[in-house]
């Protein structure tokens, strides 16, 4: 495996990391308004990554086997495996969607706010398998993917997983945990995303043709976490036009470093 890629996997993690480590800097709470704005950040991210990144790829892989008047096919089913993936994973691991009016003060127990970290670690699923996903698709030589375009998406993803460490570590802080194990927990809630790619890239490295429905699989699923997950949270109490500015905001963010870097 080069050196490349073993970054690349990395870089995610890294964002996590850097989120969690805000417990050490600030205030035990998030105000309910940033909490907001950085979750719409967050999901501009995913969906543009989604589309840039994954759907368009697939189909444009696909051309070389299905047609291109056929190449939907590879995307779309791949897109409703990864939908269905993740409904799976809400059934048989259930889990608390995250919500700013419980994280405010200590008002939720450890119990409550390990729940937060399984519905974190259930965001990364997705990401780490599209992160993975695109590297493999890379280093096999797919068509139309670039190493720019791969770093572009572990960049992004990076991005948006800043605010999701600082949502785990410091309502974990202000539920009474020590900043260092706050910390702990929150870049753990990351460690699933290069775990996560690098098994989707043994899978993936099996046959090229199947490449396809792996970027379409990965797009379905971080789809599905934005609109069962995020848009919900962001959406939540007044001021919630924040949530929306900040998603055009994040989706223009991982637009402009797709074009730029792909």
């Amino acid at each position: 495996m080069s050196i490349e890629i073993i970054q690349g996997l990395l870089i995610p993690f890294v964002g996590t990391s850097l989120g969690a480590a805000c417990v050490f800097f600030m205030k035990n709470q998030i105000n309910p308004m940033v909490q907001r704005g950085l979750l719409g950040f967050a999901a501009g991210i995913m969906v543009a990554a989604s589309v840039w990144s994954l759907l368009i790829p697939a189909m444009e892989q696909a051309v070389s086997g299905w047609g291109e008047m056929m190449s939907f096919i590879p995307a779309v089913t791949g897109f409703w495996g990864g939908i269905i993936f993740l409904l799976l994973l809400d059934h048989f691991i259930p889990h608390q969607h995250m919500n700013s009016d419980e994280t405010e003060g200590i008002c939720c127990n450890i119990s409550h706010s390990l729940k937060l970290v399984l519905a974190v670690v259930l965001h990364n699923i997705p990401e780490g398998m599209a992160v993975g996903v695109v590297y493999a698709s890379w280093y096999m030589g797919a068509a139309d993917i670039t190493l720019g375009a791969a770093v572009a998406l572990a960049v992004g993803i990076a991005i948006q997983n800043f605010p999701e460490g600082a949502i785990i570590s410091m309502p974990l802080r202000a539920d009474g945990l020590s900043k260092g194990k706050a910390f702990l927990y929150g870049v753990l809630s990351g460690a699933v995303e290069p775990v996560g790619a690098l098994i989707t890239m043994i899978f993936a490295g099996i046959i090229i043709p199947v490449l396809p429905f792996f970027l379409s699989f990965a797009a379905g699923a971080m789809l599905y976490v934005v609109v069962e997950e995020i848009i919900p949270e962001m959406s939540e109490g007044e001021h919630s036009n924040i949530g929306t500015v900040m998603f055009a905001v994040g989706f223009s963010v991982m637009m402009i470093l797709d074009t730029t870097l792909g």
